[in-house]
């Protein structure tokens, strides 16, 4: 069998309010005025698809904005992000690549995120056969061609595939392809998942 997991808020919890907190301090912004303006608009796909270059990331969200911030107190804000692994989660993938599972990581992230998490959190590595990223394949969740590319590299049908992840854009792009998709709505739904299968 073929496991798909999201990084974010599946294997790794994050919060983009950490994030904005972040920005709000460095910047001394109010952090409900930057609440009140951010959104994930187009710059951010393109970050993540490895279109653009970190600091013209940087710089078009700081316009977003409208911050004042270097580019280092704009890296260190967007590592805020990030709060903690889910050691029951890397426990299960562990466990079904024991078991002669393939396990494999697809996330939509960026090179700024990736400089960062594979250092913060090395059991994200070590628990995965393969590491999928939007930024290196040049595509994003819930592109559909996203999900066909990682099935024809793991030489894997549809039906040999279980895909977890928190976003219900991707989880139902996934199951219009015919894969087995399990939306993470909290922590406890990776771990229920596998409990029940026993």
């Amino acid at each position: 069998m073929l496991y798909i997991f999201d990084l974010g808020n599946v294997i790794v919890d994050i919060d983009f309010r950490r994030v904005l907190g972040a920005w709000s301090d460095l910047g001394r912004v109010p952090l409900a005025t930057l609440q009140s303006r951010f959104h994930m608009g187009e710059p951010f796909f393109q970050h993540e698809r490895g279109e653009i270059s970190d600091e013209q990331f940087a710089a078009q969200m700081c316009e977003q904005l409208d911050i004042a911030l270097g580019f280092e107190q704009f890296a260190v804000g967007w590592q805020a992000v990030f709060v903690g692994v889910r050691p029951e989660v890397i426990a299960i993938m562990h466990k079904l690549r024991e078991q002669g599972d393939r396990v494999v990581i697809l996330s939509n992230t960026n090179r700024l995120h990736c400089e960062f998490w594979p250092t913060e959190y090395p059991e994200v590595k070590n628990a995965a056969d393969k590491i999928y990223l939007s930024q290196e394949m040049g595509l994003r969740k819930p592109d559909p061609e996203i999900y066909q590319r990682l099935l024809n590299e793991e030489e894997a049908s549809v039906q040999d595939a279980i895909f977890f992840d928190d976003n219900l854009e991707n989880i139902e792009a996934a199951r219009a392809l015919g894969i087995h998709s399990v939306h993470v709505t909290d922590a406890s739904v990776v771990p229920a998942f596998f409990s029940d299968r026993k």
